[in-house]
């Protein structure tokens, strides 16, 4: 497919993929980064298996997770600087390391996609229904499987009708929630000082803040799930060759989408856990009847019924957000990996008029459909998994990325750009194959998690398999088409400047520098 001379405003170093160039701004893409956490429905889906892991220390856990991610948000800004290409990780970690690599850095955001879109499915047809009342409904297996199928339809639609569209939309739903979830925050704590909030409330203390007494077992595990709940704020890197100043915007967004999320999930947490506590009974965090949602609850009682149909309505646009932002991203990586031959030819396929991948974003809304109802169908237990899985796969790219930048740049960078370009993204690189390698472990037992498919923990099926199947995969596209892997489609640590001249990442840095560091 031809495709036209890029703009003066193209980034530099990515190849061009035919995607609508600087269609949008700074604000756009921290909206698209945050939004694409899904805050809501994080909180909503992990704030009791949190409590669960590490009792009140959940505040700590998820500051304590924040830490990381910071350090590979600067990780992400400091490699789209010299190379702003869709690819991101993949594009990265194949021109830092190798091509095999970065093909399985690219498979696991692909999958990490795929099987989040099934939880996020399962809670938009949920509070579907239980935002109109149908309750019984809501705990209809099919049913909710067949309304989750209709939103990822239509947010892929969405996605597909271009990332100006995408953006607006993003903007509605994110406003809605972030200022539903300061609503619910501010009416729980005032509750809770007030003496209003009941028997199981507790005044926020600063031992929730103290990590002394955290178990390294339980502190991983919740720490992956914490990591979770921060996860999607790359795709405010993910949608960069669209975006306006592409070297510096995306990273921009990257950093700021993470502060947005700290502070909106330790307020959220301690408010929780103030008015309904961490025990097992009634409303409390754990209780093992509600802990897949624990905020319904603690809504019901803090909000009253019109005020928890609010709740429910942000959590249902949370979930809906993140579906199409995670859709974004996802259609992005594959369209780098066709178009530097790691992807069958069709994935590069870029729509004329709306300027969006078109077989790349129907290929992930289907694919994520057919997992979904195939995951149900098969065992519908497992979606409980999904979360301590997903944990594992980010940690491994997130990982990756903050190595990539640390190999780049560490003979280049001097002064405080050594620190934002090598050591922190080396200690939070550190931090989560830490974390990875535990949890890995753990999982593999049978009573980690809901299920155990052949003896084996269920998280450790979905999240190390879907690597191993991965590298499957990689195997039998070197065999069927080896051009990504053995010829130069992808030439290692090349990029090209505004003249269109082909130059080496290592120059770009070198010409980057100022000169009194140099």
């Amino acid at each position: 497919m031809a495709t036209s001379a890029p703009p003066e405003h193209a980034p530099r170093g990515a190849l061009d993929k035919g995607l609508k160039l600087g269609a949008i701004g700074l604000l756009s893409s921290i909206v698209i980064g945050v939004a694409s956490t899904a805050p809501g429905y994080s909180l909503a889906a992990t704030i009791g298996y949190i409590g669960q892991d590490v009792g009140t220390k959940g505040p700590i856990i998820v500051l304590l997770a924040f830490i990381p991610m910071l350090f590979i948000s600067y990780a992400y800004k400091a490699l789209n600087n010299v190379d702003p290409d869709c690819g991101t990780t993949f594009t990265w970690v194949a021109r830092a390391f190798d091509k095999r690599t970065g093909w399985i850095n690219g498979w696991v955001i692909v999958a990490a996609d795929v099987i989040v879109m099934a939880n996020l499915a399962q809670i938009a047809g949920q509070y579907s229904y239980q935002l109109v009342g149908l309750n019984n409904l809501s705990s209809n297996v099919w049913a909710t499987t067949i309304l989750g199928c209709v939103w990822m339809v239509g947010m892929t639609w969405i996605s597909w009708r271009g990332i100006e569209l995408s953006a607006r939309t993003q903007v509605v739903l994110l406003g809605l929630e972030l200022l539903t979830l300061l609503i619910f925050s501010v009416v729980c704590l005032v509750k809770v000082y007030a003496g209003h909030a009941g028997t199981l409330a507790v005044h926020p203390s600063l031992s929730w803040f103290n990590p002394v007494g955290l178990g390294w077992g339980a502190a991983s595990a919740g720490f992956l799930l914490a990591v979770f709940i921060y996860w999607g704020w790359d795709s405010a890197v993910a949608v960069n060759e669209e975006t306006t100043d592409a070297k510096v915007m995306p990273g921009r967004a990257a950093v700021a989408s993470t502060v947005i999320l700290l502070i909106t999930y330790v307020v959220v947490t301690v408010a929780a856990q103030a008015f309904a506590g961490v025990g097992d009974k009634g409303i409390g965090l754990t209780n093992p009847d509600t802990i897949d949602d624990p905020l319904s609850g603690v809504g019901h009682a803090s909000l009253g019924s019109w005020g928890v149909k609010l709740l429910f309505l942000a959590i249902l646009s949370s979930a809906a957000a993140s579906t199409q932002t995670t859709i974004l991203p996802t259609a992005r990586t594959t369209l780098a990996m066709a178009a530097y031959k790691a992807l069958p030819e069709p994935f590069r396929g870029i729509h004329p008029r709306y300027q969006t991948p078109t077989f790349s974003t129907w290929a992930m809304g289907i694919v994520s459909i057919v997992f979904y109802v195939g995951l149900t169908w098969l065992s519908p237990d497992s979606l409980t998994d999904l979360i301590a899985a997903i944990g594992l796969l980010i940690a491994f790219y997130y990982g990756f990325t903050g190595l990539a930048s640390a190999w780049v740049f560490r003979n280049r960078a001097t002064g405080k750009d050594r620190w934002f370009k090598v050591i922190l993204p080396l200690i939070g690189a550190i931090i989560l194959f830490a974390a990875f390698i535990k949890t890995a472990f753990d999982s593999y037992a049978k009573d980690f998690g809901a299920t155990a498919p052949f003896g084996i923990g269920g998280v450790f099926v979905l999240g190390i398999g879907s690597i191993l199947v991965g590298v499957v995969l990689m195997i039998v596209w070197n065999l069927v088409a080896p051009a990504f892997f053995r010829g130069d489609t992808m030439p290692r640590n090349l990029v090209v400047d505004e003249m269109g001249h082909t130059i080496t990442m290592a120059e770009t840095i070198e010409a980057d520098r100022p000169a009194d560091s140099r």
